[in-house]
């Protein structure tokens, strides 16, 4: 491999959520793809950062894509189901998550998966990103995707990005500062988090975990005040007695100085070991204060210091300057409505362009604005709804162009460097809305390649179509509460919208049934069957807030159960319930949430 030279239809050069994603959909459509990652773990935030209790598109109709074929990967491989942790409804061992990417990849011969790489130069021809050169190799392709967690191949090749705030006077956003100020100088991004694992020895003693330089115990006192130490070590819990410490509050959140990731090479390892260590010493932190039940887990990540991640979870990069630019507007819902509107997502490098580029949707997500800055409380306006007993978020749509440079070919972004403003980037950067970014990005690539053209040129409605009939893994572009990706007219509905974005509902249903009564009876049977049935009353605290009181089976008689649900037909099931109604339910229950996720429900 020393000093070779590589020739592919499509270069994909980080290993990360969307990199991954992109490599495997691109090699699917049949491109020939290589891969290059800088650890040997592929899935990014999902598995090598430890984030393995994903936020967001959570409820069943938000499921498609690579995001819900993942998830489904994860329900059949891991031992004692997802239902572990408070703060997600899917945490999971990070091997398997690994594990799953790995096989993806493997099943396909045209890709191919280099490991233990970074980029060092990138060559250009003109206007044209040719190729990328690595320590030792060099990779020229007709289409490259920046997959970088920070954005690497734009610093490389000198492609215009953002990094840090934006004043309220560039684009109006609500929640973004009036001026430059000390705190906008202090974190000029979110950020990031070195994870680290720890794990319940029980009636053993664990080691003793050892203080880092720069130990400062003050720096986490009050951590867990306001949830108790079981909650806060339940917030990330995973199988098998394992904790994910990625805590904001007094925790291991890192920002000083956190400029330097972009500085230089030198000032990017000393952060990131200043990074680890505050996590280490957040953990004997934990260790002192909780005791020696709790250590730091062992042979879980593939390095000699097993319970640290591979590398920090990363929460925002340099950020594209692109073709479109996602605003906080483009995410916060319509007036009197459960969704952003779809036309707010065509502003193109602060000018708005015209109505015929705003069907552009190729991904969406609904998790909150959610912002990290040590020790600070940064309000932001609010984008969350009640909804199946619980708050979820207000979807969005990410457009296509936004994966575009503003003047530069044969290059696409598809990780947290997307052109997305500073406040907007705290939605944007979820693990499922990067996932199926990479999935578009990734399926745009291998189109490029067929179609003889550069990204800019290709038809969005053409990748659109792509995208829903995809046949391993069809991923919506719109989305809709009530409209599962296994329901008979999902395509039907998804293809009107996009050739009708003007019909869009405010609301987030499209008027058709929330399930599929030919697929009902089939489907409800297997819930059944993979589920617990519960008897008891539901009692309406008030919209959208349930409780219920098992009568059978007894072993759990007497006890009280948040109720909640992640699919449409069963939350509307709930909203007609009358307050202390007999019902029968099927689920599961998740004692750290003290919730019993419904799959089925029966007497309304």
């Amino acid at each position: 491999m020393l000093n070779q030279t590589y020739t592919t239809d499509v270069l994909v050069v980080g290993g990360g959520t969307g990199g991954t994603a992109a490599a495997i959909q691109a090699a699917r459509r049949g491109a020939k793809t290589i891969l290059v990652s800088e650890f040997p773990w592929l899935g990014g935030m999902l598995t090598s950062a430890g984030v393995s209790a994903p936020d967001g598109n959570e409820l069943e109709a938000f499921q498609t894509g690579l995001w819900g074929a993942f998830l489904q990967e994860l329900r059949q491989r891991q031992p004692g189901g997802l239902d572990n942790s408070w703060v997600s409804f899917f945490s999971y061992d990070p091997r398997i998550g690994a594990e799953i990417f790995a096989d993806w990849v493997q099943e396909l011969p045209n890709l191919q998966w280099i490991s233990g790489q970074v980029p060092v130069e990138v060559f250009r021809q003109g206007d044209s990103i040719t190729g990328v050169r690595f320590t030792d190799f060099i990779v020229t392709a007709k289409i490259i995707l920046d997959a970088t967690e920070l954005g690497d191949l734009l610093a490389l090749a000198e492609i215009p990005y953002r990094w840090g705030w934006e004043l309220q006077s560039e684009w109006g956003e609500p929640s973004a500062p009036v001026t430059f100020n000390a705190f906008t100088k202090k974190y000029p991004v979110q950020a990031p988090t070195w994870v680290v694992i720890m794990q319940d020895f029980g009636e053993a003693v664990a080691p003793e975990i050892p203080a880092a330089p720069n130990e400062n115990p003050s720096l986490f006192t009050g951590a867990w005040d306001n949830y108790g130490a079981e909650t806060f070590l339940n917030y990330g819990r995973l199988p098998g007695g394992r904790f994910m410490i990625n805590w904001p509050i007094c925790g291991n959140d890192y920002g000083e100085g956190v400029e330097r990731l972009i500085d230089s090479e030198l000032t990017k390892r000393e952060f990131l070991q200043e990074s680890r260590w505050h996590s280490q010493n957040f953990a004997r932190f934990i260790q002192n204060q909780l005791g020696r039940r709790y250590g730091l887990a062992e042979q879980l990540f593939p390095c000699t210091s097993t319970a640290f991640a591979l590398h920090p979870y990363y929460r925002e990069s340099r950020r594209l300057v692109g073709l479109t630019t996602i605003r906080e507007q483009d995410i916060l819902p319509v007036v009197e409505g459960s969704v952003a509107s779809i036309f707010n997502d065509a502003f193109a490098l602060g000018v708005c362009v015209g109505e015929a580029s705003l069907r552009e949707a190729i991904a969406f997500g609904n998790y909150a604005n959610d912002h990290h800055y040590p020790g600070v409380q940064f309000p932001l306006q609010p984008k969350s709804i009640r909804w199946g007993g619980r708050w979820t978020g207000t979807p969005f749509t990410i457009p296509y162009s936004c994966l575009i440079p503003a003047a530069t070919d044969g290059l696409l972004v598809c990780e947290k460097n997307i052109s997305v403003s500073h406040i907007a980037n705290g939605a944007t950067r979820l693990q499922p809305v990067v996932m199926g970014i990479g999935q578009a990005a990734g399926m745009a690539a291998a189109m490029c390649i067929e179609l003889s053209c550069q990204p800019r040129d290709l038809s969005v409605r053409v990748l659109q179509a792509a995208l829903l009939k995809d046949h391993r893994a069809r991923a919506a572009i719109f989305p809709f509460f009530n409209l599962p990706p296994n329901h008979s007219d999902w395509l039907h509905w998804q293809l009107y919208y996009l050739d009708n974005p003007q019909a869009y509902p405010a609301s987030g249903y499209c008027p058709c049934p929330s399930w599929d009564k030919s697929y009902d009876s089939a489907f409800d049977k297997i819930l059944i069957r993979e589920n617990d049935c519960f008897q008891g009353i539901l009692h309406r605290l008030d919209q959208q807030n349930y409780r219920f009181t098992i009568i059978t089976p007894a072993a759990n008689q007497g006890q009280s159960w948040q109720l909640v649900t992640l699919r449409s037909h069963i939350n509307e099931q709930l909203l007609i319930c009358p307050h202390d109604q007999l019902i029968t339910v099927w689920g599961r229950q998740n004692h750290v949430g003290n919730w019993l996720l419904v799959e089925y429900l029966d007497g309304v």
